[in-house]
């Protein structure tokens, strides 16, 4: 490692202001600051100093985001597992059967190993994909920008390819994050400027420009020619009377969906890592959840005699769709959320009101997290305004009294 510090050294001079490199100065600081501590720090008494950096933030998210990632995979490839033996089908001519073949794997839905290989070879290239053309796009606006390359789209590359499905074709990855990237972040002057969250962005883009390969029943399972609703899209038609998994199967995760964001225990442990450290806001997480069940309760005791979705029980909708992901890893985004406490508390609130709100008075889009989110998102810095303002007025009456 000495070896390659002392390269590293020898060749600075060529990307600073000046340098014949200088530039590329951002991949070459990219690459040195990921392997190594910046050598660069503050010292004495003028700056605020913390134990956490916007690198060690986004290094913890993704830790975070750990369980569903594994969770992901596995529920991925036992899905389709499930879907090939009920078809009675042994094989699968393409390159991801070839590469089952060479490891020895079946498609045996009872072996963990093949649903997790299998899963893997699904979530993987989107994973792939999503880190090439957006980190393309991070590297282009540094440079152009003079800027270090931040670790904000570490997040995004990973919440990215767990928001999406198992079918969705590659280009389409391409473009969605490049959208989300671009649009979402970059015009706005990138990471800690945006006001939307760029993963939601980037899947709200593709929702409404590629609606056929991001909803509908036959997206969800990694199977051709295989069509399956979801536990939310079978409570859209017929109520919680409909839907085939059990509670405490969609509490795990076992169920079609989105690759990431099925399993509300994988969302649950990511939680619990995101709050003890002090990364995600557990008062935007309480009050969202607390919203959403209340106005579900609130909509179950009215009821409807032609909507399905009232009779759907707050304890359901935590564990369906992608309410848990969206509450844990998309709703705490500290850059696109309220700053202010007081202010989370609301803007929680009102996410977990309006997803509810899309969820059972739109028969039509019965998943309202991504659009309740994006829309608070906008409604964010009004909060804080609010809240900040409502404080100075507070102590300025405080001071006359």
């Amino acid at each position: 490692m000495k070896a390659l510090r002392g390269f590293l050294d020898s060749q600075h001079h060529h990307f600073v202001k000046g340098g014949k490199l200088e530039k590329f100065y951002p991949m070459y600081e990219m690459i040195d600051t990921f392997i190594y501590t910046p050598g660069e720090v503050s010292r004495g008494s003028v700056h605020v100093r913390d134990g956490i950096d916007l690198k060690r933030t986004m290094t913890t998210v993704a830790m975070a985001l750990t369980f569903c990632l594994l969770m992901g995979a596995y529920n991925t490839g036992l899905q389709a597992n499930l879907a090939l033996a009920a078809n009675g089908i042994t094989s699968v001519d393409s390159w991801r059967g070839m590469i089952m073949a060479t490891l020895g794997l079946g498609f045996d839905p009872a072996n963990c190993i093949s649903n997790f290989v299998y899963g893997l070879l699904f979530l993987l290239p989107v994973f792939l994909v999503t880190n090439i053309a957006g980190g393309f796009w991070e590297v282009i606006f540094a440079t152009v920008r003079k800027h270090e390359i931040n670790e904000g789209f570490l997040v995004t590359g990973l919440l990215f390819p767990l928001i999406l499905p198992p079918t969705i074709p590659l280009w389409q990855v391409a473009v969605g994050i490049s959208f989300g990237v671009v649009f979402g972040k970059e015009v706005f002057g990138g990471t800690g400027k945006n006001f939307l969250n760029p993963a939601l962005t980037a899947r709200a883009f593709l929702f409404f420009a590629y609606p056929g390969e991001i909803s509908g029943d036959a997206v969800w399972t990694a199977v051709d020619g295989f069509t399956g609703a979801t536990a939310l899209g079978q409570a859209a038609t017929g109520g919680v009377s409909a839907i085939t998994t059990s509670w405490m199967d969609a509490f795990y995760g076992f169920m079609p969906g989105s690759m990431g964001e099925t399993s509300t225990l994988a969302c649950l442990l990511g939680a619990i890592i995101l709050i003890v450290s002090g990364i995600g806001s557990w008062r935007i997480m309480l009050s969202m959840l607390i919203s959403a069940m209340a106005f579900a309760f609130m909509l179950n005791v009215i009821g409807s005699d032609t909507n399905p979705m009232f009779a759907l029980p707050p304890h359901w909708h935590i564990v369906l769709g992608g309410f848990a992901f969206g509450l844990v890893f998309m709703a705490t985004d500290p850059v696109s959320a309220a700053m202010t406490f007081k202010g989370q508390y609301f803007y929680g609130a009102l996410i977990g009101l309006m997803a509810i709100l899309v969820r059972v008075i739109n028969p039509a889009f019965p998943e309202g997290v991504m659009l309740a989110i994006l829309f608070s998102n906008c409604f964010a810095p009004l909060i804080d305004w609010f809240v900040v303002n409502g404080d100075i007025k507070r102590r300025q009456a405080r001071i006359k009294a």
